[in-house]
């Protein structure tokens, strides 16, 4: 998934009110940016950090500038929006690039399912079983290489996983797919001091029959990539 028009540097001033980000360009100009990141980016918000935004023109927004990349010493990015991993991922199924996935030639996004849900894609294929696979942007990373989900209390992803135990109890296959959206971890856990909760669904649905697939992404100020499988830690 490549950026519809090319990030320019900026330094980040502060982000509040969770959407918004003044940002000081580097001409001096200080701009205000939508972070479209709901989330507590708990590591990634800290005044003065170098950060990438990309421009846009489009009259029916408010502000010109989003909030894509943080980048850290030695040339690492992690990326902040939360709709590139869905971006990302949808060109890497439709490629055929997931080799846990690559059998399903049928691709479906936002599918209505379970109660009152939609599942990131549905895949599909005569001869196999319907495969359900729910999504989720990682990108804490509290020690050298690791990386952490998720980074605040999150209700709605303890009920998808809930969700996806009942596709597995139909005889569906059922995936969590955890995309990390740093190029400085190798390795994965989820992070059960920061909820529990989620962490004690994830074993209930991991064994109902729940997989679990953690990818890796090559990010850079030109695009987000889906990248190779990272190993868990526990």
């Amino acid at each position: 998934m490549r950026f519809e028009t090319p990030l320019i540097p900026a330094v980040l001033i502060r982000r509040y009110k969770r959407f918004l980000a003044d940002c000081r360009l580097e001409d001096g100009q200080e701009v205000t940016a939508h972070c479209a990141n709901p989330g507590s980016m708990m590591g990634l918000a800290e005044p003065g950090m170098k950060i990438w935004l990309e421009p846009n023109n489009d009259p029916k927004k408010k502000l010109k500038y989003g909030w894509r990349l943080v980048e850290h010493e030695g040339g690492h990015f992690t990326g902040v929006d939360t709709s590139v991993p869905n971006r990302a991922l949808r060109a890497a199924l439709d490629n055929g690039d997931v080799a846990e996935l690559a059998a399903y030639k049928s691709v479906r996004a936002e599918v209505k399912y379970g109660e009152n849900s939609r599942i990131d894609f549905l895949l599909t294929r005569d001869g196999l079983p319907d495969c359900y696979v729910e999504v989720k942007s990682v990108t804490l990373s509290r020690q050298p290489g690791l990386a952490e989900f998720p980074d605040s209390v999150t209700a709605r992803g303890t009920k998808h996983l809930g969700e996806l135990a009942n596709m597995a109890a139909q005889g569906h296959r059922a995936v969590m797919l955890y995309l990390v959206q740093r190029t400085d971890c190798d390795r994965f856990r989820l992070a059960a001091d920061i909820d529990p909760a989620y962490a004690g669904a994830f074993a209930s649905a991991h064994a109902a029959g729940v997989e679990r697939l953690v990818l890796g992404t090559k990010i850079s100020p030109q695009g987000v990539e889906a990248g190779a499988p990272i190993a868990a830690a526990e």
